[in-house]
């Protein structure tokens, strides 16, 4: 057990730094922050000045080792909009975030999961092929376009709701259900193969020949099992509630967290891009990591495998 628990742990600690690194090295690819900020119209000096101020004209590899060991003291750096720690501003967006997701989470798993043991419950019938329909079309439509199709009938044409902002609780319904509609999707089509592949193991089967009612089958044999598998993408799920706001809280002005990262990202804003992504980082790979644990304790052959991985 020990063994396991470590090695997954040593895995998450890798991954957050692959990302972190990734992050780093891509930002000071992708532009010059003195030009984003200042403009190409600022005199040389002044741009100089200004990359001396935010060591940007040291080494990358200086630059790289700086910011790690500013990690490991709990610095996370400054806007270079606005010269205020990057996680006062982040930390400021995130309740506007988690009022977005939070809601949207908790639709996604009772939408979801019921419309996917529903389906695979009744094969075959119109209701799972209706099920099944719907659920391939709130995956493959892109979040971006569901938030304007839906900003489009019930803002501009029908009027009921307003098209952006956070003035009230009426304005967070359109992005809640955008956010929702793709999740439960992705867990109706998840659940439902999850319960036809228990369904069809010989445990079923033999359960069904002794006698056992079906609504016991089900709920005692069925479900349990089918459940293991579904505990990954909740997981990931959960793991995504601030990266996963990105799109929708820009098409809808949401003042979350993922539209400081679209805004920080646009004016090369570095310090506060690498605190998002770190804050991201870290709250995928604890959740997988979650997710780890939790399958340890209910599979023990994972953790026989994963002692010899």
């Amino acid at each position: 057990m020990g063994r396991y628990f470590a090695i997954r742990i040593g895995r998450a600690a890798l991954t957050i730094v692959l990302v972190v690194t990734f992050a780093f090295v891509v930002l000071r690819l992708s532009g010059d922050p003195a030009l984003m900020i200042l403009g190409p119209e600022a005199p040389p000096e002044v741009l100089a000045a200004f990359r001396k101020a935010w060591g940007l004209d040291d080494p990358i590899w200086f630059q790289y080792l700086d910011y790690f060991h500013a990690i490991a003291k709990g610095e996370l750096g400054r806007s270079m909009r606005d010269g205020r720690p990057a996680i006062q501003l982040v930390l400021e967006r995130i309740p506007a975030t988690l009022a977005l997701t939070l809601p949207a989470f908790f639709f996604k798993v009772a939408l979801g999961i019921p419309a996917g043991i529903y389906a695979a419950l009744h094969r075959g019938s119109a209701i799972d092929r209706a099920v099944m329909m719907t659920a391939v079309a709130g995956f493959t439509v892109p979040s971006f376009v569901l938030a304007l199709l839906l900003v489009l009938v019930f803002a501009v044409q029908l009027g009921w709701l307003p098209s952006g902002g956070q003035d009230s609780w009426r304005h967070a319904i359109l992005p809640i259900v955008t956010l929702s509609l793709g999740g439960a999707a992705v867990l109706a089509r998840f659940t439902r193969s999850a319960m036809l592949e228990v369904l069809g193991q010989p445990y079923i089967r033999t359960a069904s020949a002794k006698g056992v009612p079906w609504r016991k089958v089900v709920t005692s044999h069925a479900l349990p099992n089918a459940a293991i598998p579904t505990v990954t993408i909740l997981g990931f799920m959960v793991g995504t509630l601030i990266a996963g706001a990105v799109v929708v809280e820009s098409v809808f002005s949401w003042p979350g967290v993922g539209r400081l990262l679209v805004v920080a990202v646009a004016n090369r804003d570095l310090a506060v891009v690498q605190c998002i992504l770190l804050l991201v980082a870290m709250t995928m790979v604890t959740s997988n990591l979650i997710v780890d644990f939790l399958y340890g304790f209910l599979d023990p052959r994972l953790r026989a495998k994963g002692a010899h991985a």
